[in-house]
């Protein structure tokens, strides 16, 4: 499928009229890479849609610019920063044809093909490297920070690192305007990757860089990685992760792919935080699950890997996971989504080995989560997927958040909270918004949607004695509510809707149009600041579209028949026959 351009938030002016139904792209369960399927059919149905949220998809794109709507850079400490340093000592290092020399208090010695500089206490040193080695390496040793400008280098060294920065200060790479640099290694040592730091990795500059790894991971630094506006950086690792850090990895700009394909692989894994800023990132990864012997768990791969916090305050994410339990963002503490653009896409199934099991998910995390601003899509179609899933609790309060999920489209463990924003929520075979603590509407825009009884399309964990509580916002169930719930704010109800067809919520000079799916719940559950009219196959003009095209906000309704509207006072017992629609 074409990759479609999402990075800004899209206003149209459209007439929407009926549209068509769609191949069901969930139609069939995925397995995992050992074969076990699971093919029981789940008592809640099936419902399925269209439009961009159901069909957009993931590529690597390293030619189309950076978006320029980018956060205010991050730099853990302030000479980090490349402007706030200089480099003036330059040595030269020719890969194609390296000498031996002492020059400007450094010595470069060379084995075959291998070099290695010592800068010692010298400071403000900046190697130049360039030429081509088929088999070697360059290696930086010395007690000050320094720079390596990448200026048309390629380096293959198939028993360690291409190149091996073994100075524990920081290493600021230079990729030099116009130039094209490769780094690669085999199979043969036990480096830990292609590209190593033992100190802070910053890069600069709007030169191109490819790194491979083949036995470890692509670019491995033991402290952090800060990658810039204008970098262009492709990483590759057939073994493990394809960018590793230990203590953060902080994205203020520039254009970042990388591909992964091991066994519970990460595209970008870091102990510590992931902090985004801006740039475009994408992650392709297509590893399959695999059972952790030593931890007792079976485990997937993941675009996004934070063993603390995860925040995005602006730029790009694409992340697609392919393989048996393969997330999209993977976050043991709390994930903050504050601006910017995020687009999953998971495709496999669940793994399951020795009694334990991975579940896809698009984004998960151990901690809360917090979505602030910016745009939020996430789709999930292997077996047992679940869209966006918090082991703590969820608080949105703006931007745009879409999941439509094989399985939960949004759940939280803890309380759930919106204030803000627009969700759309879509469970193909399970609840749309799913709190196992209390669900809260305060305000915003909600489009939920379940999969049928009897599940529903906003649901709370009453047997544990919690509840939804409904006391604002622009509310449209596909499915009803659960059962017992607080309504605070009126709720109205249809008992039964026609398939893929656009539908109109007015309430007060607010107009909230919606597109239908093919299947899904019975009924459709409305609530709003005053007593709302909802009009069945509408035309609508201008406005703002949301959730790929499968709703617009604040345009005018040309057209459209009247629907009868009843109280609702909670339960998914809503009548009009099987799937309530017709």
């Amino acid at each position: 499928m074409k990759k479609i351009l999402l990075f800004a938030m899209i206003a149209v002016s459209v007439t929407v009229m009926t549209c068509c139904t769609a191949e069901d792209p969930f139609e069939e369960y995925n397995n995992d890479y050992n074969g076990w399927q699971n093919n029981a059919s789940m008592s809640g149905g099936n419902s399925a849609t269209t439009g961009e949220l159901a069909t957009f998809d993931i590529a690597l794109d390293t030619e189309r610019a950076e978006g320029t709507e980018n956060a205010k850079e991050y730099f853990p400490d302030e000479e980090d920063a490349l402007e706030n340093n200089e480099f003036t000592t330059e040595v030269a290092i020719d890969m194609s044809n390296p000498t031996a020399k002492t020059e400007n208090g450094v010595e470069v010695t060379v084995d075959g093909g291998h070099v290695t500089a010592n800068h010692g206490s010298t400071k403000k040193v900046c190697y130049v490297v360039s030429g081509t080695s088929g088999n070697g390496s360059f290696t930086v040793l010395g007690d000050k920070k320094y720079a390596v400008k990448l200026n048309g280098v390629s380096i293959n060294n198939p028993d360690s690192a291409a190149l091996n920065l073994l100075s524990g200060k920081r290493a600021y790479i230079l990729l030099s305007e116009g130039t094209q640099n490769t780094l690669a290694d085999g199979t043969g040592g036990n480096q830990k990757g292609a590209l190593y730091c033992k100190g802070k990795l910053l890069f600069n500059g709007s030169g191109q860089l490819s790194v491979t790894g083949n036995t470890n991971n692509g670019i491995h630094s033991a402290d952090y990685i800060v990658f810039n506006k204008g970098n262009n950086v492709y990483v590759k690792s057939t073994a493990n992760h394809g960018i590793k850090a230990n203590d953060g990895v902080f994205i203020n700009g520039g254009i970042l792919n990388v591909e992964v394909s091991a066994a519970a692989a990460k595209g970008i894994n870091s102990e510590s935080h992931i902090i985004v800023n801006g740039g475009r990132t994408t992650v392709l990864n297509t590893g399959n699950g695999t059972y952790d012997s030593d931890e007792r768990e079976a485990k997937g791969a993941a675009g996004i890997k934070a063993d603390s916090t995860f925040t995005i305050n602006g730029g790009e994410l694409w992340l697609k996971s392919t393989g048996s339990g393969g997330k999209g963002i993977n976050v043991d503490m709390e994930a903050n989504f504050n601006g910017g653009n995020v687009y999953v896409v998971t495709t496999g199934g669940q793994y399951k080995s020795n009694n334990d099991t991975s579940s896809p998910k698009g984004i998960k995390t151990d901690g809360n989560i917090t979505v602030s601003d910016g745009r939020i899509w996430v789709r999930t179609s292997g077996y047992n997927g679940e869209g966006i899933e918090t082991k703590g609790t969820l608080n949105i309060t703006g931007g745009e958040t879409a999941s439509y999920a094989y399985d939960d489209a949004i759940n939280s463990k803890g309380d759930m909270t919106i204030s803000g924003g627009y969700v759309y929520a879509h469970g193909q075979h399970n609840d749309g918004l799913d709190a196992n603590g209390n669900c809260y509407i305060k305000g915003g825009t909600v489009y939920a949607i379940c999969s049928g009884s009897p599940e529903v399309a906003i649901d709370a964990n009453s047997e544990q004695q919690k509840k939804l509580y409904a006391t604002g916002g622009t509310i449209v169930a596909v499915g009803g509510l659960e059962s017992g719930a607080s309504l605070t704010q009126s709720c109205y109800q249809t008992q039964s809707w026609s398939s893929n067809t656009w539908y109109a919520l007015t309430v007060g000079n607010s107009i909230f149009a919606f597109q239908t799916p093919s299947s899904g719940g019975s009924g459709i559950v409305v609530s709003g600041a005053s007593q709302p009219t909802l009009q069945s196959g509408a035309s609508v003009n201008g406005g703002t579209s949301y959730f790929g095209g499968l709703a617009i906000a604040n345009g005018t309704v040309c057209s459209g028949s009247n629907v009868t509207l009843s109280s609702y006072t909670g339960g998914s017992n809503m009548g009009g026959g099987p799937g309530g629609r017709h």
